[in-house]
């Protein structure tokens, strides 16, 4: 059976006071999509995803090779969003203590403080994380999966929302270090923008310096509105013909290949949920699942975005 008309009818039917809810967060979640798309040209699938990211509460991996706008997008991402920022330029010598912070004594007082890192901030830029040492890297895990951090045997909560936007350059090129699989697992989507359109790079080359239109942007979000759509995320409705799609999708995955893991599924779910927001609905249809598929699977299972989309037009939508 495919998805058809009653299929959609029930999702509204069990959903229209949530739109009501909602109504008042669509301007402001266009408005940033203008104004981002404004920064960034020619790209506007990949900001959107991004933005789904977000109210996910998930990690977002912009890979590329240097000089296509990666830094550019995660700056106007973090400044329209309207949290604390702070970004890591990670480098080979970097040292875990350095991104997670140390205990350090103090003469005065005679006891050991905590000297928190830059990791104790809402959005944190990771730049060409994959720079750094594997070890270096593995101080952001417990970060990433669960907003705390260890310092001698003390936990550390993060200020909240917390959100890693982190680049990485291509492996072939010198002075990088490839992501573990544990370290990957942890974003929710991996995203490349490549090259812009020729338009597009005319105008680049016609307008302003991005980090003045960035500068000038205003915060589209308050803090207390993006935990709220964070947890209205939660409750877009996914029916349950849904849920055996992202199933048949993941079992799929798993043929002949290291496929994916629950907490992929969890996060393709997530993901889909996050993306019906944007679109202004508040239950998810095939068409959300499929606009993720790519950005939260391919880097997961060690697909390139070519490999999973053919994945995904194998399964067929019940």
């Amino acid at each position: 059976m495919f998805w058809g008309t009653e299929n959609k009818q029930e999702q509204k039917s069990l959903t229209t006071l949530d739109e009501q809810k909602l109504a008042t967060f669509y301007p402001k979640i266009n408005a940033f999509l203008d104004q981002i798309n404004q920064i960034i040209l020619d790209k506007n699938q990949q900001t959107k995803l991004a933005l789904a990211c977000l109210l996910a509460g998930g990690h977002v991996l912009f890979e590329d090779l240097p000089g296509l706008g990666k830094t550019t997008l995660s700056s106007a991402l973090s400044h329209l969003a309207g949290l604390k920022f702070q970004r890591i330029q990670f480098t080979n010598d970097m040292l875990a203590s350095d991104v997670i912070g140390v205990n350090m004594f103090n003469q005065k007082e005679h006891h050991f403080e905590f000297k928190s890192g830059p990791i104790f901030t809402q959005i944190l830029l990771a730049d060409e994380i994959n720079r750094c040492s594997p070890k270096t890297q593995s101080a952001l895990l417990e970060a990433m999966e669960e907003s705390y951090v260890t310092v001698d045997g003390v936990r550390y909560a993060l200020p909240q929302p917390f959100w890693v936007i982190a680049t990485q350059n291509p492996l072939f090129q010198s002075g990088t270090y490839a992501l573990p699989e544990s370290q990957l697992d942890r974003f929710l989507m991996r995203l490349s923008l490549g090259f812009p359109s020729r338009h597009a790079e005319k105008l680049l080359l016609q307008q302003q310096s991005r980090h003045d239109l960035i500068a000038i942007l205003e915060h589209v979000f308050l803090e207390a509105e993006i935990l709220a759509l964070q947890n209205y995320v939660n409750e877009i409705h996914v029916s349950e013909h849904l849920l055996d799609y992202i199933l048949d999708l993941a079992e799929e995955s798993r043929k002949n290949r290291h496929g994916l893991s629950t907490r992929g599924v969890l996060a393709l779910k997530k993901a889909a949920q996050a993306y019906a927001l944007i679109e202004q609905r508040t239950f998810v249809t095939p068409d959300d699942v499929q606009a993720v598929f790519v950005a939260v699977v391919a880097h997961r299972i060690g697909l390139s975005d070519a490999e999973a989309k053919q994945l995904l037009q194998q399964v067929e939508i019940q």
